[in-house]
């Protein structure tokens, strides 16, 4: 129920019914016309630019055309009690308070679905995929969050996703890990000096794995790490997934699915992707010029397999083999890119980390190569998250190794705060993660602000002995909102506007801006009730208006809607 989108079309019907009046030739003349929300300073629900784009079509002055489309549309469209033109020629609308009784009737029985539009797509979102060697850091903890959401938002939306996790468990960080527990092994079992060497793990965490496989294997034979190499490979990933797979329970993260490295190389898909995309030329044999910008001295011109990425828009061609003819990372990447465009989905999006910017050209070439450009990867990177406490770079003990673990930071913050701050920033810019304000009680928190708004929508219906979902019945007679309630309603009907941009943007952090946003004009109101008895909502026990309590419903469903997306939950009392 996007209200602008319904009078956007209801506009345009009635001027192309009129257009010959208009002097208008085609549909076509109004592909840049807009309908959308007034400035503050006009007392107006909605505004449109469409005299401005008309007038440059048909040679015009813009307040003439407004004059024409005014005329038109007054006689066309009941539902404006008041047309006005406004400046070089904008149309600004007053809804009649009959249309208002329906669209609020209309918002109240939609409930759970209001602002879904039942896109009825099917995606595919890979996020976190961070390497099996450890618990999840902060690092990994805003890219998780952000898939999380954007995944609940496009399900919202009346989308089916997929939840996928890359497990990247082959190759050469695998066998430095795998190592560091055999050594570990070792220190526990023989009371050996774990080694100073390069590439090994440091963490705790290690040393807690090595204790979980001696207690189920104690006789573990240590003599030969390359004997044992694959035993102990599978028991330490397992051991190391579930310290993963646990910090994203406290998250609130669950993947639907996980696909591991070591299956493209046991099932040979490098090799089953390389022939599809040579059939089709898009991959030969040749030479690559040096990395620009490199010191190229020990450059080695050596003839391999390359992708020619260029022709789907990539800078350069890429290597599929490395200087010994063995698979590159990217070539692995492309195969488990073929096995997702093979499972037809309408959309692939990959959540990356900010030092893989510099990899989504490529990627997306693959994918439109393998897909034969059928298929769209959308690649969102998340820059880093800084974290403060009075004032200061925040560093927490490092326990767990050289980072700071995401079991650290819900130590010191709940999950709900870590979920809703970790979106309150555009995931393409760093995010400043401040401990004290997420730990306030004021406007200054985001989350609370939200959380203790539907709070008190339901401490209001508690003192009047009425359930939230209390049938309301509105008419004509006592349907007289005050600046603040018309500054709610104009804000409610743009929750179905929020989801589809944030939806078709891929752009989440827009939910708990607007929730913020609706939230702040309620406890504006809310405020302006303890200081002037003309805007208190309850006078002697009693229900000042009951037009408020119906608008406090909207809300509420609206914040439940919202913060469902952004799997953060909402006290009734706080």
């Amino acid at each position: 129920m996007n209200l602008f989108k319904i009078y956007l079309n209801k506009i345009k019907k009635q001027i192309l019914k009129h257009k010959n009046t208009l002097n208008l030739k085609s549909e076509k003349d109004l592909e840049n016309v807009i309908v959308e929300n007034p400035p503050a300073n006009f007392d107006f629900d909605l505004s449109s630019n469409i005299a401005m784009v008309l007038a440059k079509i048909v040679k015009d002055n813009p307040k003439n055309i407004a004059e024409k489309i005014k005329n038109i549309l007054s006689k066309e469209i009941r539902d404006f009690s008041d047309i006005h033109i406004a400046g070089p020629g904008f149309l600004n609308f007053r809804l009649s308070e009959k249309t208002w009784i329906k669209i609020i009737n209309n918002i109240y029985k939609s409930k759970k679905n209001f602002g879904s539009t039942k896109k009825n797509k099917k995606y595919n979102i890979e996020f976190v995929s961070a390497n099996p060697t450890g618990p999840l850091h902060v690092g990994h903890c805003r890219g998780a969050i952000f898939g999380d959401v954007l995944s609940n938002l496009l399900k919202f939306d009346g989308n089916k996703v997929t939840k996928e996790y890359y497990i990247n468990d082959y190759g050469n960080q695998i066998e430095h890990f795998v190592r560091s527990v055999f050594f570990r092994l070792r220190e526990i079992k023989f009371k050996e000096n774990y080694p100073d060497m390069k590439n090994l793990y440091p963490g705790k965490y290690v040393i807690d794995i090595a204790n979980k496989i001696l207690k189920k294997t104690p006789k573990i034979n240590l003599n030969d790490f390359k004997k044992i190499y694959k035993t102990l490979k599978n028991e330490s990933l397992k051991h190391s997934m579930n310290l993963i797979k646990n910090d994203l329970k406290q998250l609130g993260i669950k993947h639907d699915r996980f696909f591991s490295e070591t299956k493209i190389v046991n099932n040979n898909l490098v090799y089953k992707t390389v022939n599809k995309l040579k059939k089709n030329k898009f991959i030969e044999e040749g030479f690559l010029d040096p990395p620009k910008g490199e010191d190229s001295s020990g450059w080695k011109k050596t003839k391999r397999l390359i992708f020619k990425s260029t022709l789907f828009g990539d800078d350069t061609d890429r290597a599929l083999q490395k200087n010994d003819g063995s698979w590159t990372y990217f070539a692995n990447d492309m195969a488990y890119h073929s096995d997702k465009v093979s499972r037809n989905y309408d959309y692939l999006i990959n959540i990356l980390g900010a030092d893989h910017a510099g990899y989504t050209k490529r990627i997306s070439a693959a994918v439109s190569a393998l897909s034969k450009n059928e298929i769209t990867l959308i690649c969102k990177v998340c820059q880093l998250v800084k974290l403060f406490k009075k004032g200061s770079p925040f560093k927490m003990s490092k326990r767990e190794g050289d980072f700071v673990s995401v079991n650290q930071l819900l130590n010191e913050v709940d999950k709900n705060s870590v979920r809703f701050m970790m979106l309150n920033r555009s995931n393409d810019v760093e995010l400043d993660f401040d401990f004290d304000k997420v730990l306030e009680k004021s406007k200054d928190n985001p989350v609370f602000y939200v959380q203790y708004c539907y709070a008190r929508i339901n401490s209001l219906f508690r003192s009047l002995k009425m359930n939230l979902n209390y049938k309301i019945n509105l008419n004509l007679k006592g349907f007289k909102p005050n600046i603040y309630e018309y500054q709610l309603l104009r804000k409610i009907v743009e929750w179905p506007k929020i989801v589809d941009v944030a939806s078709n943007k891929f752009e989440p952090h827009k939910i708990p801006f607007y929730l913020y946003d609706l939230s702040t004009i309620f406890h504006a109101y809310w405020s302006k009730g303890n200081e002037d008895p003309k805007f208190k909502f309850i006078i002697n026990g009693k229900i000042n208006k009951i037009i408020s309590l119906k608008i406090f419903q909207l809300i509420s469903i609206i914040l439940e809607n919202g913060m469902f997306i952004l799997g953060v939950s909402l006290p009734k009392k706080m």
